[in-house]
């Protein structure tokens, strides 16, 4: 709780400047105020569960005392008892302090724990993707959508009736707006989420009756994000096929263009790459990425945006590397720029979780608006562009 407030914080004042510039003040300021909100309500609710017991602690204690005492003196001067015990009633209602201290601090513990545990169970009660665990024969490498719909959690559909085929050892590429379903899709193909309804096959079956092993042999992902883990060059790019002798992981890397700036880093390939690839440029991270997928021998690659936040000296270099990387296998290439798809064999254009077309760069653009539009906004970007370099 406290953790998000913080972080609204901290985005509402250093985008400060952001947030005047585009006039977004109340907008920006309405989600820290809801974050504020939602801690105090939370923080409300958490005492309104323990103030009973810290309320019984402070009034026992006082009230033992307030008893014990004129009761001890009255029955002390009708010699009823003697000062030893006299005194023993006093002391002893305060030797009951600690463990009631500690019953009602331990009792607010339980508060934060539960609290934190209900995300958790959240999260457990997700159901768990069933495969079987004998391989199956896959007649190709191609995928196939059949009438397939899906929704994350339950909430709204975001892909809806989606039908396509994808040839094996072609290129089919994915492109649409922002928000369009397009990621969706290629982690469905990818076997990370079971479509809601419909099925997806792979090599002629659906991809719930593909053992997850055999699955993720047949398929090489890579993210617009490139994750890395906080190990070091050799390890990462190990990790595509951990049997891989240190003269493999080498070729792979000077096959992804990445050999050169690794051998610059203070120990090569044995330089950790940081938290999440931190001590690296984003450029750098997706040729690592890209190199892992080399070494892994799959026969089909999904490429899920790949070079959406690479500088052009590096995305000239990742496509270079993915040139390589793709050579004889099934690609799936989800693409924002639209550059670097227009070759391909077979182009999805999708809109609000549909197939609005498909077909080739010519016929899309002869055919279909949505693509023609997207074609010409391309074109005047890459335009601005190369006007800023003149400048």
């Amino acid at each position: 709780m406290v953790s998000s407030e913080n972080n609204a914080l901290v985005e509402y004042v250093n985008g400060i400047q952001v947030i005047k510039a585009f006039g977004q003040t109340g907008v920006s300021f309405g989600k820290y105020s809801n974050a504020v909100k939602f801690f105090h309500d939370s923080t409300l609710a958490w005492w309104r569960q323990c103030w009973f017991w810290m309320a019984a602690v402070k009034a026992i204690i006082p009230s033992t005392m307030v008893g014990s005492l004129p009761v001890g003196t009255w029955l002390y001067m009708n010699g009823e008892i003697s000062l030893p015990i006299l005194i023993a009633c006093i002391v002893i209602p305060f030797g009951f302090m600690a463990p009631l201290m500690k019953l009602a601090f331990g009792s607010e513990q339980l508060t934060v724990i539960a609290a934190n545990l209900r995300p958790i169970r959240e999260f457990l009660a997700i159901p768990e993707q069933v495969r079987p665990t004998q391989p199956v024969l896959l007649k190709s490498s191609g995928f196939s959508f059949e009438n397939v719909s899906f929704s994350y959690n339950h909430s709204r559909e975001v892909l809806h009736n989606v039908s396509f085929s994808a040839e094996p050892g072609k290129m089919t590429a994915i492109v649409g707006p922002s928000g369009s379903g397009k990621s969706t899709i290629a982690k469905l193909m990818a076997g990370f989420w079971d479509a809601g309804k419909g099925i997806v096959r792979y090599g002629g079956v659906d991809l719930k009756q593909i053992p997850f092993d055999q699955l993720m042999g047949e398929i090489s992902y890579v993210a617009q994000d490139n994750f890395l883990f906080d190990r070091s060059i050799r390890e990462n790019i190990r990790m595509g096929r951990p049997e891989a002798t240190d003269h493999e992981v080498e070729e792979a890397a000077k096959a992804a263009n990445c050999h050169e700036f690794i051998m610059q880093l203070p120990n090569g390939y044995d330089t950790p790459a940081g938290e999440a690839g931190d001590r690296l440029s984003g450029g750098e991270r997706q040729r690592i990425t890209i190199a892992r997928a080399m070494l892994k021998p799959s026969r089909t690659v999904i490429l899920d945006e790949a070079t959406a936040y690479a500088d052009p000296q590096s995305e000239a270099q990742i496509q270079e590397a993915v040139g390589r990387l793709v050579q004889g296998k099934t690609l799936i290439v989800v693409a924002h720029r639209l550059s670097t798809i227009q070759n391909a064999d077979q182009i999805l254009v999708v809109d609000e979780g549909h197939i609005a077309a498909s077909g080739t760069q010519k016929e899309l653009l002869d055919s279909c608006p949505l693509y023609r539009r997207m074609w010409e906004n391309h074109l005047g970007a890459q335009s601005q562009g190369r006007n800023r370099k003149e400048e």
